[in-house]
């Protein structure tokens, strides 16, 4: 059995006026169980031609209401190039040039399109991105 675990540490020595240090661990584990992910779409780059909406990943594809996690990070080193990030066609945010995010996401099939979208702020971006699977 796969295991996966994620880490992320928040440091900043002027943001408040104490230093500030954040660090917390997570195991990926399945819907309601201490089992761990198993599954994976793989780590994948998605060059984008035009600053049209592509779809990363269909609701349709995988099981509803599970415990996937979609990581998305943006490439670019031009600041203001971002894309937009969309589940289920609400904008989640920007992610701007080094950006990245780790997502949780049901893939709930039973509502409308909950698919994962991106919209890039220019043609020819690279979207590094990865989706574990609860199946």
């Amino acid at each position: 059995m796969a295991t996966i675990t994620t880490t992320i540490t928040i440091n900043s020595t002027d943001l408040l006026t104490d230093e500030l240090s954040l660090s917390t661990t997570a195991t990926l584990t399945t819907a309601g169980t201490s089992t761990g992910l198993t599954g994976t779409a793989g780590l994948a780059r998605k060059k984008t031609g035009n600053t049209s909406e592509y779809t990363l990943f269909a609701a349709a594809s995988y099981t509803d209401d599970k415990a996937h996690k979609a990581y998305l990070k943006n490439t670019s080193t031009t600041a203001a190039q971002y894309f937009i990030v969309e589940v289920a066609g609400a904008v989640v945010g920007r992610l701007y040039a080094g950006d990245w995010a780790l997502i949780p996401w049901a893939a709930d099939t039973t509502s409308t399109n909950c698919d994962i979208d991106i919209t890039p702020s220019a043609a020819d971006m690279t979207l590094e991105y990865m989706l574990f699977t609860d199946e």
